[in-house]
């Protein structure tokens, strides 16, 4: 049976709502750190493995006709880091990404307002970060993907994206942006 896109972006919808409800009562639900009232997400060495990203970025990458924008920063006290972006021409999105230390790997999700939706899972680690995950293409294939985000300097960050339709054995880049910190 096919799905028009109305079900679709509506699918889409719900499973990002039941993911962010799934993170945000795993976070209101965990135990305090310190008697200062920081949760245990604020002191925990792998949940700040990922805040070189943290801050307010200009993001260029090839073709790109104008410089696009992204603010990165903690949610639901500092277990959650949020990148909200805008790629510019009415394209804009949010990806979310938290440390679970139930299973000790990085957990995130991508979605954008043309109703795509894309969960991964990673590891994070002395200033890189790689996640991968699968969706469908355009005829219903199974494409894997992997998003990189590394630490070039304090002021900037490099993230790709990859893709591949045969189980990984190749991989074409289908983004490469620049992050520069705004104002350095």
């Amino acid at each position: 049976m096919k799905r028009n896109n109305s079900q679709k972006k509506f699918i889409s919808l719900r499973l990002f709502l039941c993911i962010a409800a799934i993170l945000a009562l795993a976070c209101v639900t965990a135990p305090r750190a310190s008697a200062a009232g920081e949760s245990a997400c604020a002191t925990s060495p792998q949940n700040r493995q990922f805040d070189f990203w943290l801050g307010d970025w200009d993001v260029t990458y090839p073709g790109a006709s104008s410089v696009s924008h992204s603010k990165v920063s903690l949610a639901l006290d500092k277990c959650m880091i949020v990148e909200q972006w805008d790629g510019g021409k009415g394209h804009s999105g949010e990806n979310v990404f938290a440390y679970s230390a139930d299973d000790k790997t990085w957990h995130g999700m991508f979605v954008d307002n043309e109703g795509r939706v894309h969960v991964f899972s990673g590891k994070v680690a002395s200033g890189s970060a790689e996640f991968e995950g699968t969706s469908r293409g355009p005829n219903g294939e199974s494409v894997s993907n992997r998003i990189r985000v590394i630490r070039l300097s304090a002021d900037k960050v490099e993230q790709t994206w990859e893709k591949s339709s045969d189980n990984g054995a190749t991989w074409a880049v289908v983004f490469r942006g620049e992050y520069s910190r705004k104002g350095s």
